[in-house]
């Protein structure tokens, strides 16, 4: 089959989406409304609220919302089932689902002062809902840094010619949001000098890279490093680093994805990976529900509510840029894992190797080495094999890192919301960011953050669903129809809740149980029970009230 026909058509499919279903959305549910002072305006304090122009914003939002996940997600779930299923679930999924609950939740947010969907859970299902949300979303993003700072670390390990790209994209940053946000330099010449002194960066990691070698020593070296980054590019204001630094590695990460376009153009590799592999994968589990699980952000994730909720809401200029901003990333997102799926079942030939090999790949390199051979298959007709395979670790270090450091700022947020009031201290940015740190690097201590892998996206997936039963409140509330988010919050939590329940079964029922994986699950879907009576009673009598009204 052709990769090239394949693309084309599902980025054909996306801009449909985004002119036809993204705006429908938006005219019956939302009703943007310029006229109305969004809170970077009403509130802007100059460190979390800001008003951004859209471009920066962008930048900010699908950066740090696209973090290893829809790479990393359709390489395993190709790997466990097949390109054909991984496909379909990533083109609906994230039109009908994803991009309808992170517009949503970033309006609700707007239209509630900024406030997270968590604490706007109180307002339209119950006080106990939020504080239930609050530890849910709290444990997640702790796992999620944990996970990320390791993920973000075995990439500098692998591949020691990024190391300065990495670094140096820091102070890069600051004096890019220094001469934009205060000097107010034209986005567009400073855009173009980032771009010249970013690719002086990639080529000075080519000449130094900077190899600290393979063992614990230099793991927890870099650990530290990415994990105390992280402390102070949450803990300082937004327009300092986050989204100057956002901002540049989205055009990291567009230029990859273009890259990875021409290639396929150029080179026309053939898709000779089987559709449809199985129903059943031995390491995976029943195609439903964990091929749904598996694929994470690249069709819809729970983590996106909270940088919707979180940083990109103190940041929305106005409402009408709330479309292109959050549903405009979350399709950016599909299209990236699209050409994640075709260049690993396309490049992995192109790259001289036989069909089929893509599971192989993953078992013995894992999901981003297996990508950094798919994506230097395509790229080679342009690059080189081996400075494609770079490349492609560099955009995945640019996904994670971008992502790692939201985690962080998101977490302290949250902190402060589920303990603010009785522990003033907290209120303390540097110590709230530290103390979420602190206890992801105790997980990582203790080896625990490779286990709980793949409950993340159950997990992640979860979070969507108790965010979509929120914003159905809401709408319920306001009068307008909630069958946009009620038909995709219940496929979410039946599924969510099938894939914990799977693989608490398996991490009991083995020769070795893991203790790990087990309580972790249970105590996930505990929260979402309890969350998902009180939102039934809730809905039931928002029902009830709109039904006496008419």
């Amino acid at each position: 089959m052709s990769s090239v026909a394949l693309l084309l058509g599902a980025l054909l499919w996306l801009a449909l989406a985004y002119l036809v279903w993204g705006r429908r959305i938006a005219r019956r549910l939302v009703e943007p409304d310029d006229g109305r002072p969004p809170p970077s305006e009403t509130r802007n304090d100059g460190v979390d609220f800001y008003p951004s122009a859209p471009p920066l914003l962008f930048g900010h939002h699908f950066s740090s919302i696209a973090g290893a996940g829809p790479i990393i997600g359709p390489v395993i779930a190709v790997a466990a089932f097949g390109w054909g299923g991984t496909l379909a679930w990533i083109l609906l999924g994230v039109v009908f689902i994803g991009g309808v609950h992170d517009y949503l939740s970033l309006m609700l947010s707007v239209r509630h002062g900024a406030r997270s969907t968590a604490d706007v859970a109180a307002d339209v299902v119950g006080r106990r809902a939020r504080t239930l949300f609050l530890v849910f979303v709290w444990l997640t993003l702790v796992l999620i840094i944990a996970v990320f700072a390791d993920a973000v670390t075995k990439t500098v390990l692998s591949e020691p010619a990024i190391v300065i790209p990495t670094l140096g994209l820091i102070p890069l940053a600051m004096v890019f949001g220094l001469l934009v946000n205060k000097l107010r330099w034209p986005l567009v010449p400073a855009t173009l000098g980032a771009a010249v002194a970013g690719a002086a960066l990639f080529w000075a990691g080519f000449q130094w890279p900077v190899d600290l070698g393979a063992g614990e020593t230099a793991r927890w070296t870099w650990i530290a490093v990415f994990l105390l980054y992280s402390v102070l590019a949450a803990s300082i204001p937004v327009w300092i680093l986050l989204q100057p630094r956002d901002y540049l590695s989205s055009w990291i990460l567009f230029g990859g994805m273009g890259l990875g376009i021409v290639g396929l153009l150029v080179g026309r590799p053939e898709i000779r990976e089987p559709a449809f592999q199985t129903a059943f994968s031995q390491g995976s589990g029943p195609i439903w529900p964990m091929l749904f699980i598996l694929v994470a952000c690249g069709a819809v994730s729970g983590f996106h509510t909270l940088v919707a909720s979180g940083t990109t809401a103190r940041q929305l200029r106005r409402e009408s840029d709330g479309l292109p901003v959050a549903f405009g990333s979350m399709l950016a997102e599909g299209a990236l894992a699209v050409l994640v799926l075709v260049c690993m079942v396309a490049g992995v030939s192109a790259a001289g190797l036989d069909a089929g090999a893509v599971a192989a790949l993953v078992r013995d390199k894992g999901a981003i080495g297996a990508f950094g051979t798919g994506y230097g298959g395509v790229t080679a007709p342009l690059v080189g094999l081996a400075t494609g395979k770079v490349i492609g670790v560099v955009m995945v270090n640019a996904f994670v890192l971008t992502t790692l450091d939201t985690s962080v700022r998101l977490a302290r947020f949250a902190t402060v919301e589920l303990l603010g009031d009785r522990l003033p201290i907290l209120r303390n940015r540097w110590l709230a960011s530290a103390i979420v740190v602190g206890l992801a690097a105790a997980l990582l201590v203790s080896g625990s953050s490779t286990a709980i892998w793949p409950v993340f996206g159950a997990a992640n997936q979860l979070m969507a669903a108790l965010a979509l039963i929120v914003i159905t409140a809401w709408l319920l509330s306001r009068g307008k129809p909630a069958l946009y988010t009620l038909l995709p919050c219940g496929f979410m939590l039946v599924t969510t809740v099938a894939a914990l329940g799977w693989q608490a079964w398996t991490a009991f029922g083995g020769a070795k149980i893991n203790w790990t994986i087990g309580i972790a699950c249970l105590v996930l879907l505990g929260l979402a029970l309890f969350l998902a009576v009180d939102a039934a009673g809730a809905l039931r009598a928002l029902r009830r009230a709109r039904a006496a009204a008419r």
